[in-house]
């Protein structure tokens, strides 16, 4: 009986642990952190976040791939739109899992 309940509390901590990596899903604004979001970088237009009033560059995706950065009416150098995102902040950047745009 008492390696069941090692076992048991093995699995718990297990589940504990997974639990703590999850990554939530978030809705925030996004567009370039340059031209909208007041961030400064010498790279040219990145793409970036706003969550809580507070902004993060973004890795693991690029800000061409959601369109012309450029496009005056849909453009992230141009506007700021809004997305669902999941991922995690690690050392001042936030760690894209997934970025979905919601249409406004």
């Amino acid at each position: 009986m008492m390696n069941f309940n090692k076992y048991i509390f093995l699995l718990f901590i297990f589940l504990i642990g997974c639990n703590q990596t999850k990554e939530n899903s978030k809705i925030v604004e996004i567009s370039c952190g340059q031209c909208q979001i007041e961030l400064s970088s010498q790279e040219g237009c990145d793409l970036a976040i706003r969550i809580d009033g507070r902004a993060y560059f973004v890795d693991g995706a690029h800000i061409d791939e959601f369109g012309d950065a450029h496009d005056l009416n849909s453009g992230f150098c141009e506007v700021i739109r809004t997305a669902k995102i999941s991922g995690k902040l690690i050392e001042g950047r936030f760690q894209a899992g997934s970025i979905k745009l919601i249409e406004e």
